[in-house]
């Protein structure tokens, strides 16, 4: 069934629907109804403005394609699976939530706690503001995104990023099993408590990276103004750059051109740093 043109601000206004299609449509008006598409299987959504709260629960198939979501469409897609996110915006809290098997390409992201326990994500080309960014979740595959915002990547499993730019204080805490490839990450206090991070071909710049890790590996990457270093961690890494400050790590070995200080006044502390 294809709906066109039409404006909606009632409650559940297509609720349940199956085999939908959404064209040049207005979700928004007086009756700040929502739950729109709640409950819904096979939609293909576009062109479309939504202004109204959490239009997309529960959703099984979705398309959604050249859209909006506004500030005011607020925790838009929660509890769906097997979605293809297109060239939109998504500029509600909490957009996306609690999903699996979801394909975003293309879209401009401004939502704070964005992508909380997601099973299963892809993301490209795509940009995104937001704080405590992709939280609890699994298996992400993310290529060409930037990011802008505080405490992201926190408790995911399951990772792989490449020619990305993060700029996030606290990215990759407690996560597991990760790979960054080809990017560039901005931040202060990364990765602490993670365990499985593979760093390869990346630039890092911030204070106090890598603290408290296991089986932390840096392949050929540079670290611009990072002091006090590789606290506590198990660590085997290749730096190619200067690196202002190394600080007990627990074990392994930390090859660089040079170092401002090496600090080892831990008796625990037994890794070795290595001057090429």
């Amino acid at each position: 069934m294809l709906i066109s043109g039409q404006t909606f601000d009632e409650e559940r206004a297509l609720y349940g629907l199956s085999d939908i299609q959404a064209e040049d449509c207005r979700f928004d008006g007086p009756a700040d109804g929502e739950s729109a598409f709640k409950e819904c299987r096979n939609i293909a959504i576009k062109n479309t403005f939504f202004n109204l709260r959490y239009p997309m629960w529960h959703v099984t198939g979705l398309k959604l394609e050249n859209s909006e979501l506004t500030d005011k469409c607020r925790a838009a897609i929660w509890y769906t699976r097997d979605a293809e996110i297109t060239n939109s915006a998504l500029h509600g809290i909490k957009a996306l939530r609690e999903c699996a098997n979801i394909s975003i390409r293309g879209c401009d992201i401004v939502s704070p706690e964005f992508g909380w326990s997601v099973n299963s994500i892809r993301m490209e080309n795509s940009r995104a503001v937001s704080e405590y960014f992709m939280m609890r979740s699994t298996d992400l595959t993310f290529d060409s995104v930037s990011l802008d915002g505080k405490y992201s990547f926190q408790y995911i499993e399951n990772g792989t990023f490449t020619n990305c730019s993060f700029s996030t204080k606290d990215a990759f805490w407690h996560a597991k099993n990760v790979t960054v490839k080809d990017s560039e990450i901005n931040g202060e206090y990364l990765a602490w408590y993670s365990d499985g991070l593979t760093l390869e071909n990346c630039t890092i710049r911030g204070t106090q990276p890598f603290c408290y890790c296991k089986n932390l590996k840096l392949i050929n990457c540079r670290m611009e103004n990072c002091d006090l270093a590789f606290e506590k961690s198990d660590v085997d890494a290749v730096v190619l750059s200067h690196v202002d400050s190394i600080k007990n790590p627990a074990s392994g070995t930390i090859s660089v051109p040079s170092y401002g200080d090496l600090i080892m006044d831990d008796p625990e502390a037994r890794g070795k740093v290595i001057i090429r």
